[in-house]
């Protein structure tokens, strides 16, 4: 899986492996070892299913239940991706995660100017609740849950889901939808951000207000380290932003007078498999025992399931390579093993050719396969945490708490992740070391199959089948969007789009009014202009 450093150690021969979080592995555990640590079964470990959950969230965990298969889907126009929705579902995922295209996701209608060429591309475009309409057609949303991979705008496809469901004569009981919606590290890691931090902190808390109050089924905010990871954090630091950025939401919904016991069992993560197998499997348990802790001792977090870790990992996006691209099957499967012996809820991989396109049916398919292998015939599901009690892995998690907690620190002390954010300090960061990894892996320092091991000058070019962009995606949704803006009550448009300026510039809760904004066939462009006139535009510092 690569990304520990492999250096032959000049006075004895043998070879000196570093994990990427700094963690120094030796060749041989033992006994002694834990006990050095400090290790009690009861307080790091546990029984399966009891806290402090490093285990495994249930007592029997996949024996009584598979992990869910949610791959990342969505392109081109609402029909396209309904079509590639009803394919998966059909062949055994058993729930969504929804890809939006680039101007969607900054809040552009595809007929605006910064949405040419980009319509469709790497998600699928939606300007209004008819684009939902078409995309959500004849899947059971009370029996499949949707992820949706939107940030900025999370609020506004959030309201969005609630209107298809309640268009389809769902009630916003049933539902269960899981936005991303997780702003703060998208200015670390992604860049689709838009307005300033204070003001995307404060639509994040809206959402989990309401959601507390009006969708008891749907968990409102998916902390997503996978990005941050993707950006060049070391998987200690995924976890460790990714907790730092939870308790600055979790302070911001406090402040309005709702206590953590009331809304933190619904907070989910979304985090990263690429790296080193062992790596990422102490580092899943670590995070498990990790949040629970944090929440009992810091937030006085009591009822058992509310303690838990839950969410997706899976993807491994930049463990791919173009170059010698079906060796990306063997690396996505080592990667959902990595996931599967950890424990993980929810599982997607990032498919082979995803290095040069949205994956095609055959590749998808291939990932959802690799999957369903793991579960039903590699023995995977056999018995609970089959790891546990491993010198090495049990060293090894106590090892990545402690390199978690020693970068949890460095952001406290230097003021809370909203301050580190808004000074550029963790971008900084990042950035750097993302740097320094890829000259390693220039230099061979990092070792990569095909790429730079063995001696890749003379390897041949593999021909992958691509998923070519489509103009005519852009002319259908703008040739729709058209039409819409014809035929909707531009009336009642013009009042829901009133009613959320006058929420949007006081404390009041924005979704009420965005679902009344859908509802009228406002379109997303019309939502997101409201709160750029209202809270402006974030000015990334300058952190060089």
């Amino acid at each position: 899986m690569g990304v520990a450093k492999y250096i032959k150690n000049k006075k004895n021969g043998i070879q000196d492996v570093t994990y990427q979080s700094g963690i120094k592995v030796k060749p041989v555990y033992g006994p002694d070892d834990l006990e050095k640590a400090g290790f009690q079964y009861k307080k790091d470990l546990g029984d399966p299913g009891e806290y402090p959950f490093t285990r495994s969230l249930h007592p029997q965990s996949y024996r009584s239940r598979a992990w869910t298969t949610r791959q990342y889907t969505g392109f081109g126009t609402p029909e396209e991706t309904n079509e590639r929705f009803k394919l998966m579902i059909a062949n055994g995922q058993n729930g969504l995660n929804v890809a939006f295209d680039l101007p969607t996701q900054m809040g552009y209608d595809s007929d605006h100017a910064l949405a040419q060429g980009e319509v469709g591309r790497v998600g699928m475009a939606v300007d209004s609740l008819k684009d939902f309409e078409t995309a959500f057609a004849g899947i059971p949303l009370d029996k499949i849950g949707s992820g949706l991979t939107i940030n900025a705008v999370a609020t506004i496809m959030m309201a969005m889901y609630q209107a298809v469901a309640e268009k389809f004569g769902y009630s916003k009981d049933q539902i269960s939808t899981t936005p991303q919606n997780d702003i703060l590290k998208e200015m670390i890691g992604r860049g689709a951000w838009i307005f300033p931090v204070e003001h995307g902190v404060r639509l994040v808390g809206d959402s989990i207000e309401y959601a507390v109050k009006e969708l008891p089924k749907s968990n409102p905010v998916s902390i997503c380290g996978y990005h941050i990871r993707e950006s060049g954090a070391t998987p200690a630091q995924e976890i460790a932003y990714a907790f730092e950025i939870a308790k600055a939401y979790i302070d911001n919904v406090v402040k309005r007078g709702i206590q953590p016991e009331e809304f933190v069992g619904r907070f989910s993560f979304n985090f990263n498999v690429y790296g080193n197998l062992w790596e990422q499997i102490a580092k899943f348990r670590a995070a498990r025992k990790l949040w629970a802790k944090m929440l009992k001792n810091e937030y006085k977090v009591t009822e058992k399931k509310k303690l838990f870790l839950r969410g997706l990992f899976g993807g491994g996006g930049s463990g791919l390579t173009k170059e010698q691209p079906e060796n990306n099957i063997m690396r996505s499967a080592y990667y959902a093993l990595g996931a599967a012996l950890s424990g993980a809820q929810t599982t997607a991989l990032c498919s082979f050719d995803e290095a040069y396109t949205i994956p095609t049916p055959r590749s998808a398919l291939l990932s959802l396969r690799t999957l369903e292998i793991l579960m039903d015939e590699v023995g995977l599901r056999d018995t609970v945490d089959p790891l546990a009690g491993s010198y090495f892995i049990e060293t090894l998690t106590l090892e990545m708490e402690e390199k978690i907690l020693e970068e949890m620190n460095k952001v406290q002390q230097m003021g809370g992740m909203v301050k580190c954010i808004s000074k550029g300090i963790i971008q900084r960061k990042v950035s750097n070391q993302a740097y320094e990894f890829e000259k390693g892996l220039q230099s061979g320092e990092y070792k990569k199959v095909g790429l730079n091991l063995p001696d890749n000058k003379n390897s041949e070019k593999t021909n992958v089948e691509l998923h070519g962009y489509n103009e005519e995606w852009a002319e259908k949704s703008k040739s729709n969007l058209k039409q819409l803006k014809k035929t909707r009550n531009n009336k009642q448009v013009t009042q829901t789009l009133n009613d959320l300026e006058k929420a949007a510039k006081t404390n009041k809760n924005v979704m009420p009014y965005l679902v009344k904004c859908c509802h009228s066939y406002a379109t997303v462009g019309e939502m997101t202009q409201v709160f750029r006139q209202i809270f402006g535009e974030w000015n990334e510092p300058d952190f060089y």
